[in-house]
């Protein structure tokens, strides 16, 4: 089935056999306790989803889970009618998937910050889906049974987001590390990397944390392999070793607007790091309020 023993939580990063396996009924290990719900996430990406996905699943859009125009997180109430709207509870296993890793754990993510239990990301996300010889259903799918209630406290994990204000007290703190999850052009300035961001630079004292390659904010290559699949523990742990990011720290991961650090943050929650959090706002929010930076 192809799990992680390298990681902590290795349930929550199954593999596209497993899954194939679970959608068939068959036995599989860390099978969903109870229910459990199959989700791609896009943004814009609905027609592409009807053309072909994976049997079972129901679209999420990126559209629904932050604002413009600094793509923060939208806000609890409507973060909470999302959910429910699509039969999610607090005890519900949701499995995520995207044909961007990005887009799946922006919204991995935000629904551990709701206090979603068991959110599992899919390794490598469609492609390796498509690489593993899988197949396709077209179409909407049938919609999930709303559900009526969160079951627990809403969000259950507020630590898991910070603001700016937060992240300007982050870097006052002696055991606190901002942690930026750029490329090393937008880190040092050369580009904003993106086209609606016009300030160039880094938050002062953030700490590097890498993301991919430059010239491209979609890529998280320090991290994924090739295929889209999660590089090992010990060589992300060592990533930001050389840059003094440990556990144990305060650690807040940001980048342009949200997507890159989501997906730092839950691989650092894969390995169980803690005090952990996304600084939702990053660099889009920072360089409007701090301006010379």
């Amino acid at each position: 089935m192809h799990f992680r023993p390298d990681l902590a939580r290795w349930r929550q990063l199954p593999s596209p056999t497993w899954l194939a396996h679970l959608l068939a009924g068959a036995p599989v290990p860390a099978a969903p306790g109870g229910a459990w719900r199959l989700f791609e996430v896009g943004c814009d990406s609905l027609p592409a989803y009807a053309a072909g996905h994976i049997p079972g699943a129901r679209y999420i859009d990126t559209n629904r889970l932050e604002r413009q125009p600094l793509w923060n997180k939208v806000c609890d109430h409507a973060l909470l009618a999302l959910l429910l709207e699509n039969g999610i509870r607090h005890d519900t296993t949701v499995i995520l998937y995207g044909r961007s890793s990005l887009a799946a754990a922006r919204a991995a993510h935000l629904m551990l910050y709701a206090g979603v239990a068991d959110v599992r990301l899919l390794d490598g996300g469609f492609d390796g889906w498509l690489r593993a010889g899988q197949v396709l259903e077209q179409g909407a799918g049938a919609a999930p049974q709303p559900a009526t209630s969160f079951g627990a406290a809403f969000p259950a994990r507020p630590d898991y987001l910070i603001d700016t204000s937060q992240a300007r007290e982050l870097l006052r703190q002696p055991d606190g590390a901002l942690v930026s999850i750029r490329t090393w052009q937008e880190h040092v300035g050369a580009t904003s990397g993106y086209s609606y961001i016009d300030a160039r630079g880094d938050i002062p004292g953030a700490r590097w944390g890498r993301a991919g390659r430059d010239g491209d904010v979609h890529s998280m290559s320090e991290y994924q392999h090739a295929d889209g699949t999660m590089k090992a523990p010990a060589e992300i742990s060592a990533l930001w070793r050389e840059a003094g990011i440990v556990p144990g720290q305060r650690t807040a991961f940001y980048c342009g607007t949200g997507w890159r650090a989501s997906l730092a943050f839950f691989y650092a929650w894969l390995m169980d790091w803690e005090r952990i959090s996304v600084y939702d706002g990053g660099w889009c929010e920072w360089s409007r309020l701090h301006p010379r930076c």
